[in-house]
């Protein structure tokens, strides 16, 4: 009798998990956990980027669907014979062509000349001692809570009394100044208060004993800004420059306003001329809004790993 009630307390004793056994176990556990966290959270994220997907991805099809598959019930995602017609037709029967130069020539210039002007006004405020430095760069901040309708009206009449432009005297009068012209368009764009407050944030985190060596060589502070400074900028302007092509390119209001003349056209003007009162030609309209959209997609996607470095590494120092 006492063998057996040693037996089973040896089998108890053998079968009852000891602490390293219980330690191993709630690891499984707590992997098991990240693991579901993980799976639940890319599901949620592929659930949110399908409802994002669905707009351009319908757009994308429509542009290559015949008229009658466009409006059928159940609606056909898929068209069952590619057709280009719309695109034919939005470049033959409108100006689209000019439109998406004027787009292309106003979006270009405006961004070049933003990812300088931005970056010098970034150094300055990053690397140069001034009186009343930081009162500047904080009342330059404050401007971003202004709304855009706030100052339509004065920029309107600043490029409209533009000097010695568009037959203009030199007080501005008797000529219609930079209106219908490249440069009316581009003006508003070409400084940004967002890409001052991005190049210095990231200015600020290269140490400055880069700019004393420079110094000590004889170096301008011109020359530590255009030799040493911008090639290691690329992250923060390629970031600045997604983001500055992408608000000139997708722009209605400015262009809507400066311009009254089918020559001077952007390409977001242009797509109102697929739609009328009482009726929307919907393939040329869905083929002309994907070519419009290809150039931002193309700029993204060629400088999307500057973008994701720049976006982590512009707030590192304030």
């Amino acid at each position: 009798m006492r063998d057996v009630r040693q037996e089973i307390c040896g089998s108890r004793r053998w079968n009852t998990p000891g602490p390293h056994s219980r330690a191993s176990l709630e690891r499984r556990r707590a992997r098991l956990r990240r693991a579901l966290a993980g799976a639940a959270v890319y599901v949620v994220l592929a659930a949110i980027a399908i409802v994002m997907a669905g707009p351009f991805a319908w757009m994308l099809m429509s542009s290559f669907k015949p008229n009658q598959e466009l409006f059928a019930y159940p609606p056909v995602w898929i068209p069952t014979k590619i057709t280009f017609e719309h695109f034919v037709n939005a470049f033959r029967y409108t100006n689209f062509a000019r439109y998406f130069l004027n787009s292309a020539v106003v979006s270009v210039t405006a961004t070049l000349l933003n990812l300088f002007f931005c970056s010098l006004a970034g150094y300055s405020f990053a690397r140069l001692d001034f009186p009343g430095k930081s009162l500047i760069f904080f009342a330059v901040l404050a401007t971003m809570m202004i709304p855009v309708y706030v100052t339509l009206i004065p920029l309107f009449i600043l490029v409209r009394r533009f000097p010695l432009a568009g037959g203009n005297n030199l007080s501005g009068q008797n000529g219609t100044g930079l209106i219908n012209t490249y440069w009316g368009l581009i003006l508003p764009y070409i400084v940004s208060v967002f890409g001052v407050f991005l190049t210095r944030q990231f200015f600020t985190s290269i140490p400055t004993e880069i700019n004393d060596a420079a110094r000590v060589d004889g170096a301008s502070e011109f020359t530590i800004y255009s030799k040493i400074y911008l090639p290691l900028s690329r992250p923060v302007l390629a970031t600045l420059a997604i983001f500055s092509f992408t608000g000139v390119w997708d722009d209605f209001l400015w262009p809507l306003v400066i311009t009254n003349s089918e020559h001077m056209r952007t390409v977001q003007l242009g797509l109102q001329i697929f739609r009328s009162q009482f009726l929307v030609d919907w393939g040329p309209l869905m083929a002309a809004t994907l070519v419009v959209t290809l150039p931002v997609l193309l700029i993204f996607i060629f400088n999307q790993r500057h973008f994701v470095k720049g976006v982590v590494t512009t707030g590192l120092k304030g």
